[in-house]
């Protein structure tokens, strides 16, 4: 019998395998699981054979994110990062050092800020001026649906009192109809367009610079989720096809083709052309990203009712749909039947609803050709459409940071839906009860992209570090269990990857060591776990120092 390469002793071993969920040994050949189970397994070690000793230690399938953008978050990391405080004051010292440290910078860019640090969540170009007048500044806020620019800029790009506002989006103005300095949603690309592109190189390090930090947190492959041009932003397929080409991907990544919502069914065929070329290593963009609607916190959520006012009455307005629904329908039904998977961000019941009609659409149509669709964010979903996803095979992607009180959440969010729509927020309990599948991302940059931390919340529905906060619904919480597997089996299958996900006999050797055994500890500590070693197809990518 041949001899393992890599054994893995005295667990425990956690495998997200129905047939066989706990073990305490696992031996490796070549890129692939050969045995799971005791002390049998243990006659695969050889003379060559390196022995991984799991005491105290917990050993699980591989992460995969579901829902992120990882060139364009490396990418960030290297411009003015504002992630690390909430602070006004903070936000403007880093700029100023960023800009001085910076000379020949055409463009101060970068972003993270947060919401919850202005009021009514909105910054002005006023507090640019003062420490940047002479260089155009755009700086995306956290959930990078939204923008605040300097005087500058707005010049720069020829926004005044008399610009109308774009049809995907809001300039926020003063009271004379000046622009203010925030541009919500599409209102961004006004501005966005002027950046100075990023070079090939630039997105290329980029890359490399999130593998590294995703491999550091137990991440094995991802599902980018906007491959194009959006806003001023450029395209990253050229850096995945490149590091795919080289040898230097080491992760799996699916990537999610980026659908122009100012077009039509006329870019399918690109769609088509764009999916052969961008195949190779590990790296293949078989989905498209259709972004149905906006974000609750600037109201561009659809709704299925309208948004309240501070006094708690309704408004005019319900949100944008960015693709019109019957339209959607017809699209999708072309993609599903192209066997695209379709990646919809859906955040707002209304978008939810629209969404899970154009999937119905595609199934009518063309029967169920197992294309996996799915749908990301669903921050509010109407009970009506809870029992669908299952009835549809629609998968729910979930990004579980966010289900936790937090300023953004308890002053920006839920007083402007209204306590009986807020309780429909991030339903993941209601979802498995229904009979869902689940699958989970981060959304980075938008928020962490550690998948401890997200586990933490999808158990305890509170902040890892807000432990005193109250339980946001806890009725909506999810056993640890699934939550893993939600990061782990669920997301393998949206990303096609079917022999990952798991830790069986034969499946890819996608592994994290964690520190500690979380399905043992206290569900409030599992925010302390850390990663120790992360390995893709048996290969080690990751060694806590």
């Amino acid at each position: 019998m041949a001899k393992a390469d890599l054994v893995f002793t005295r667990g425990p071993v956690f495998t997200v395998d129905p047939a066989r969920t706990r073990a305490t040994s696992l031996a490796v050949i070549g890129e692939r699981i050969a045995a799971v189970g005791h002390d049998e397994v243990r006659e695969l070690i050889g003379p060559d054979t390196e022995v991984v000793d799991l005491t105290g230690k917990l050993l699980i399938p591989g992460f995969q994110d579901a829902h992120i953008h990882a060139v364009f978050a490396g990418s960030e990391l290297a411009q003015c990062d504002l992630t690390e405080t909430v602070g006004v004051d903070d936000y403007l010292r880093i700029i100023r050092a960023y800009a001085d440290a910076h000379p020949d910078r055409e463009w101060i860019t970068g972003g993270g800020w947060s919401m919850e640090s202005f009021e009514g969540g909105l910054p002005t170009r006023q507090l640019l001026d003062a420490i940047v007048p002479d260089r155009p500044v755009l700086l995306s806020n956290r959930d990078h649906h939204g923008a605040w620019a300097n005087t500058r800029a707005l010049e720069l790009a020829g926004i005044t009192a008399d610009t109308p506002d774009p049809a995907d989006g809001r300039i926020e103005r003063e009271p004379d109809g000046t622009p203010s300095g925030m541009l919500q949603e599409g209102a961004t690309g006004l501005v966005g367009h002027l950046v100075p592109p990023s070079t090939d190189a630039d997105r290329l390090a980029g890359l490399h610079r999130a593998q590294s930090l995703l491999h550091s947190l137990g991440i094995t492959g991802w599902q980018d989720a906007m491959l194009g041009e959006f806003h001023g932003q450029p395209d990253p397929s050229a850096a995945y096809l490149t590091a795919a080409l080289d040898g230097t991907l080491t992760a799996r990544v699916t990537g999610a083709l980026w659908w122009d919502r100012e077009r039509g069914a006329e870019q399918i065929p690109e769609l088509v052309a764009r999916r052969e070329k961008l195949n190779a290593g590990r790296f293949r963009a078989t989905s498209v990203k259709i972004m149905q609607d906006g974000v609750a916190e600037n109201f561009t959520a659809a709704m299925t009712s309208p948004y309240l006012d501070g006094c708690g009455c309704a408004t005019a307005n319900s949100g944008l749909s960015f693709v019109d629904p019957e339209a959607l329908r017809g699209y999708v039904t072309e993609l599903d039947a192209l066997d695209f998977q379709v990646h919809f961000h859906a955040l707002g019941d209304r978008a939810v609803r629209e969404a899970l009609d154009a999937v119905e659409a595609a199934v009518l149509a063309n029967g169920r050709r197992g294309n996996r669709h799915h749908l990301a964010h669903l921050q509010v979903v109407h009970p009506d459409d809870l029992t669908r996803f299952a009835a549809l095979g629609a998968i729910a992607n979930i990004q579980p940071l966010w289900a936790a009180h937090e300023p953004q959440m308890d002053e920006l969010t839920i007083p402007f839906l209204g306590a009986e729509r807020a309780a429909w927020q991030y339903p993941f309990g209601d979802l498995v009860r229904a009979g869902a599948t689940l699958a989970a991302g981060s959304d980075w940059p938008v928020s962490s992209p550690d998948p401890i931390e997200g586990i933490h919340v999808a158990v305890n529905r509170r902040d890892p570090a807000a432990a005193d906060a109250p339980v946001f619904y806890p009725e909506q919480r999810l056993d640890l269990a699934t939550a893993l597997a939600a990061y782990t089996a669920g997301t393998a299958h949206v990303n096609g990857h079917d022999d990952a996900g798991s830790l069986r006999a034969g499946n890819l050797a996608d592994l994290v060591v964690l520190d500690r055994d979380i399905l043992t500890a206290p569900p409030e500590e599992i925010g302390r776990a850390r990663v120790e070693r992360t390995y893709v197809g048996g290969k080690l990518v990751h060694a806590a120092s």
